[in-house]
């Protein structure tokens, strides 16, 4: 009998996405306001571009030691704290920019704090998913989890944000604050039988050699299994030309295009429908044409798509193309994510998750930094050299991500025909 599609995904998964929601909210007030108080604090490109590196170099250096540590505790109780902290640090920058003390190196090193916070807990939110719920239902659960990302981050969190800091700069950074405490709160309300079921808790038993080897045995199984080192490369480069390329987007939108800074955030929402539209229909396309031609095609449309940006010439340009990349973009991290979650053990998701972070991740404030190189070229730059790399990669790899893409639902095929 096929799979009940109206079938519920139960209490732990809807109080995991209620913080999801509250959080996405906190990142899209924050993914607006933080770029807009920085061009007040300095023009110089490079500081810019590494506002984003910021955020993403922790991936570099912690993702693996903290994928291990995922797998070894109680996730809830370690996005509720990350969720803590990330309100703390939202609140000291709020005091900062009120009290005029703010400046641009502040500000990165904020960054970077809430970056650290990010990394555990997107690595032990993503290690719930294959923990609470069965294998055929990870796209209708990651679709979920990216609709509301795109719909509260995109399309709520960047436009309030906009008007918010219109109003007062320190005002977005107040209510960011507030987003990530209450999201703590409804993380500790999973039900903790779920977290941590009879199966993992018993494969967590096995005695360990020491934080080392088991950051080892991470590393081994990712090199070891083909599917997931041929993605984790492909990703990782694409990582590189995509960072590179978005790296001074607020420059670019607001020196060429001209969008007023109170309208940025408007801006990114409507681009940021086109995800919401993608993650609605991710799980029918999936099943209407395979999981593997629709990755393989949706990574090359987003790549076209984000060369074509380079060379707009004005903002109503700009968005119509950035919709569409939105909806392939919500297409293919769907889809990875449920690859990646059928491929990768759960009782060590933590560690491979971690694993393939630092690399894919890691690689991004590298590709931010030469962005902002680039960009003194001109601010059309990094999304025409981004967008060549990522096309290139994206053609090349084609083949491959497809045939990942067509083995891992096949799993999914053959287990909804049984249930």
């Amino acid at each position: 009998m096929s799979e009940n599609k109206s079938e519920p995904l139960g209490s732990g998964f809807n109080r995991l996405w209620s913080a999801s929601i509250l959080s996405n909210l906190a990142d899209g007030v924050l993914a607006v306001a933080a770029p807009l108080l920085a061009i007040t604090l300095t023009k110089d490109p490079v500081l810019i571009a590494l506002l984003s590196a910021m955020i993403s170099l922790p991936w570099l250096f912690f993702a693996i030691p903290i994928g291990l540590i995922v797998d070894l505790v109680d996730k809830r109780h370690l996005i509720a704290l990350t969720n803590t902290l990330r309100f703390l640090i939202a609140a000291f920058l709020a005091v900062s920019i009120s009290t005029d003390h703010i400046t641009i190196y502040w500000l990165l090193a904020a960054a970077f704090l809430i970056g650290i916070c990010e990394v555990a807990a997107d690595t032990a939110a993503q290690s719930l998913i294959p923990v609470i719920l069965e294998k055929q239902n990870f796209e209708r659960a990651n679709s979920r989890l990216n609709i509301s990302e795109s719909i509260i981050q995109g399309f709520v969190g960047a436009p309030l944000s906009g008007f918010l800091y219109s109003a007062a700069i320190f005002l977005p950074f107040i209510f960011n604050s507030l987003g990530f405490a209450i999201a703590a709160i409804f993380v500790l309300m999973i039900p903790a039988h779920l977290v941590a079921p009879k199966e993992i808790i018993e494969s967590q038993k096995i005695e360990h050699e020491s934080f080392l080897a088991e950051i080892k045995l991470g590393l081994k199984h990712l090199w070891q299994d083909k599917n997931l080192r041929g993605l984790v490369s492909v990703t990782t480069s694409m990582g590189f030309f995509f960072s590179l390329a978005m790296s001074t987007m607020v420059l670019f939108a607001t020196e060429i295009l001209k969008v007023q800074p109170k309208y940025f955030g408007v801006v990114m929402a409507v681009i940021g429908a086109g995800g919401i539209v993608g993650a609605l229909a991710a799980p029918k396309t999936s099943k209407r044409f395979g999981r593997g031609r629709v990755l393989a095609v949706t990574i090359v449309v987003s790549s076209v798509a984000m060369l074509v940006q380079g060379f707009a010439p004005n903002i109503w340009f700009y968005i119509p193309v950035g919709f569409c990349a939105s909806i392939a973009m919500a297409h293919w991290n769907i889809l990875l994510m449920s690859c990646y979650q059928v491929l990768i053990p759960k009782e060590i998701y933590g560690r491979i998750h971690g694993a393939r972070r630092t690399f894919v991740w890691g690689i991004m404030p590298i590709g931010a930094f030469c962005g902002g190189v680039i960009a003194n070229t001109g601010l059309r730059s990094p999304l025409i050299v981004g967008g060549v790399g990522t096309t290139v990669i994206s053609l090349a790899a084609y083949s491959m991500i497809r045939r990942i893409g067509e083995s891992t639902s096949a799993g999914d095929q053959v287990e909804n025909a049984k249930v």
